[in-house]
């Protein structure tokens, strides 16, 4: 009778609720992979950014700390994010309360406004709208609005930028260079030299593009 019942009405709400409830813990999952990738990526260029600071080649300290940066923020994106589909979870759970109760669905502004946020995220993008289309179809959500206000990453970069490239290059150099400003005078380099400074550069652009990866979803 069960399985008729759902032949002819589709999932009940409470399977409705648990199946969603999965598709999050899945883009937890997703989200957590992505922050260690972030953090393995990170660590690597920062050991770079030190050899670059130890060699005085500024230039090079930077961009990669500007990466550093795009990289931190983008991790702490990442972990609202998670804790957003935990609250939505949490929803979830209370709905799934009140359909045994009920039998029905409670419409949620709550959801709707985190689901909203979340539909920003590149990396979680299509999961969300997906989920949001089948939250709206069974009355917990209205229609989803569009994000045309989210703010591009490399503009919000670039209004505070200076100062924390600043601060990263500070810190990892204990003041060499960064918010100290020093930098040391360029000697003639041996072939050795030249050649460690090419591996070092072959080893910032790799990570660089790493990052780059990682940051673009």
């Amino acid at each position: 009778m069960q399985s008729i019942n759902r032949f002819l009405y589709g999932p009940t709400p409470e399977e409705k609720i648990r199946a969603w409830q999965a598709k999050i813990r899945a883009e937890q999952r997703t989200l957590d992979r992505e922050m260690r990738q972030l953090d393995t990526a990170t660590t690597k260029a920062r050991t770079t950014v030190k050899q670059l600071a130890t060699k005085g080649d500024v230039k090079s300290a930077r961009i990669l700390a500007r990466e550093i940066v795009r990289s931190n923020k983008q991790k702490d994106r990442l972990s609202v994010s998670k804790a957003r589909l935990g609250s939505i979870g949490t929803q979830l759970s209370q709905q799934l309360a009140m359909a045994k109760v009920t039998g029905s669905l409670q419409k949620s502004t709550k959801i709707m406004k985190l689901s909203n946020s979340l539909i920003k995220l590149p990396q979680i993008n299509q999961a969300m709208r997906e989920m949001s289309m089948e939250m709206t179809k069974a009355g917990i959500m209205e229609e989803m609005l569009e994000d045309t206000l989210a703010m591009d990453e490399d503009e919000e970069l670039d209004q505070e930028a200076d100062e924390e490239v600043d601060k990263v290059l500070f810190d990892l150099t204990n003041g060499k260079l960064g918010q100290a400003g020093s930098v040391r005078t360029e000697l003639p380099q041996s072939k050795e030299d030249q050649l460690e400074d090419e591996e070092t550069e072959r080893a910032m652009e790799q990570y660089r593009q790493q990052l780059n990866g990682l940051l673009s979803g």
